[in-house]
């Protein structure tokens, strides 16, 4: 299987991360088009959209987010 090297897993959380997210987060936003049977292009398009707006966001964040965890918990 193809690896990401080590170094890089930072990034690769945040793409994953971003990912999840967004593809939470559009479904929810798309509910309003299922009933016009247009939800799978809405959210695909929405999704996309979003997920290249968070990724940056969720790379920046995430070091601040882990230390803050870290912080908080024992």
């Amino acid at each position: 299987m193809w690896k990401i090297p080590r170094e890089y897993r930072h990034f690769a959380f945040g793409a994953i991360q971003a990912g999840v997210t967004c593809g939470v987060a559009s479904a929810i936003a798309s509910m309003p088009f299922v009933a016009e049977g247009a939800f799978v292009s809405h959210w695909l398009r929405v999704y996309f959209f979003s997920w290249v707006a968070v990724l940056p966001i969720v790379i920046a964040a995430a070091p601040f987010v882990h230390w803050l965890a870290g912080r908080i918990t024992r």
